[in-house]
């Protein structure tokens, strides 16, 4: 098929250029889905091509946006919940259980306050009973000194309730936990809205299933608009029944490595990414099938177990996008921001541990702040994020697709 647009720099000129189009082109086709309230895409940019290479419906790196983004993220969240349940005043958020981790504190507070913002009551509560042992609260302190205060709460039936009957009862949920291990809770009873679906979870959802509905959408994309595909998607292959401490399933996995490899540019490489990974867990980079092969067992166990003791037995094969992009001369991604499939904002993941086709969400990682707040038709024509903003909608749109098949049928 012969298309219009070719190239990268064409690709970059028609989006900066058809700004109103192509996102009214993405609403449209939203318009007919559920859609994750919250998500997060990391973007690659080659020399050749832009791509998403992972979607989070669980984020956890509000705190990591400008403050000018998080304002404006307040009226589509207050336009979003409305439209689920108008008239809600008290928000609840289910949070992740680790809370050692001081920057994730910082992230929960980033998101209390941009709810906050859009004019809602917001409280923690957790059904996590090892968070609490004999307590009914849990009160933390983040890495920049923020207090977040988490109240221990009961499923009972059809809704949580707490300890104290002065603890209003949330209207509806935001769920912030990625369930790598589910919550033992019938989410089907409960009466509130629980946002994004717990049907989702990575218990359920993978990573391999969300890249085929990808491939879906940026060839509808492509189609619409004339563009050769190419230029927005990762090549990527699957396999499963993999047994990274037995060995079962190696050589499957090294020859559907050889063959992706065959099909793309000499001295290329490929991510391995456990399906249900989650927080950078369960990735590794090869440039042949013998690596895979030959692995050693440091790198066999991190494959093999990921968060919460979840066992990897599924990989996505994903071809390995060079990044370009650089923050103080180290290799860097691009990550966006998503409220109800709507991009707001976003930041630089960059590790000068790491070179440019490693995993970079991994230890080392620093982040730079930027703000996509202003991105407006015919505005900046040079700027990326406009390109990293549709490449992340079309992620989430994927995502929608994602939502519909799991929860169809429950």
């Amino acid at each position: 098929m012969r298309y219009k647009i070719n190239t990268k720099e064409e690709l970059e000129s028609f989006i900066c250029q058809s700004w109103d189009l192509v996102n009214s082109w993405i609403d449209e086709n939203q318009s007919k889905l559920p859609q994750p309230f919250t998500s997060s895409v990391d973007v690659r940019e080659s020399k050749f091509k832009f791509a998403p290479v992972d979607q989070n419906m669980y984020p956890a790196g509000f705190n990591n946006l400008c403050n000018k983004d998080l304002l404006n993220a307040s009226e589509i969240i207050k336009t979003s919940i409305n439209k689920i349940s108008p008239g809600v005043k008290t928000i609840g958020i289910l949070p992740e259980s680790h809370t050692k981790n001081k920057f994730y504190l910082d992230h929960l507070f980033s998101l209390k306050k941009t709810v906050e913002f859009a004019g809602f009551s917001v409280i923690f509560l957790s059904p996590d009973d090892s968070l609490f042992e004999d307590k009914i609260q849990l009160i933390l302190e983040s890495f920049s000194g923020h207090e977040i205060k988490i109240h221990k709460a009961y499923f009972e039936y059809d809704h949580f309730k707490f300890s104290s009957s002065e603890i209003p009862s949330p209207e509806v949920i935001i769920l912030n936990n990625d369930q790598s291990s589910p919550f033992d809770i019938e989410w089907k009873n409960i009466k509130i809205p629980v946002i994004p679906s717990p049907f989702v979870g990575w218990y359920r959802r993978q990573k391999i299933l969300h890249f085929k509905h990808y491939e879906l959408v940026a060839n509808e994309f492509c189609h619409h608009f004339e563009i050769n595909p190419d230029l927005i998607q990762a090549k990527f292959s699957y396999t499963d029944n993999i047994d990274f401490g037995s060995k079962e399933g190696i050589e499957t996995l090294a020859t559907k490595v050889d063959d992706l490899l065959s099909t793309l540019p000499k001295d290329s490489s490929v991510f391995v990414k456990a399906s249900q990974g989650t927080y950078g867990m369960g990735i590794s980079v090869f440039r042949s099938g013998e690596e895979v092969i030959s692995m050693n067992r440091k790198t066999r166990n991190k494959m093999d177990i990921g968060k919460n003791n979840l066992k990897f037995t599924s990989v996505l094969i994903q071809e390995g996008v060079e990044t370009i992009v650089e923050y103080d001369k180290a290799p860097a991604e691009i990550t966006i921001y998503l409220i109800d499939g709507k991009s707001i904002g976003g930041f630089m993941r960059a590790n000068p541990l790491k070179s440019t086709q490693a995993n970079l969400n991994s230890q080392g990682m620093i982040y730079r702040k930027f703000c996509i707040s202003e991105i407006k038709q015919n505005n900046d024509h040079q700027i990326k994020e406009q390109v990293y903003t549709i490449i992340a909608r079309l992620s989430t749109l994927a995502a929608s697709r994602e939502m519909k098949e799991l929860t169809e049928n429950l």
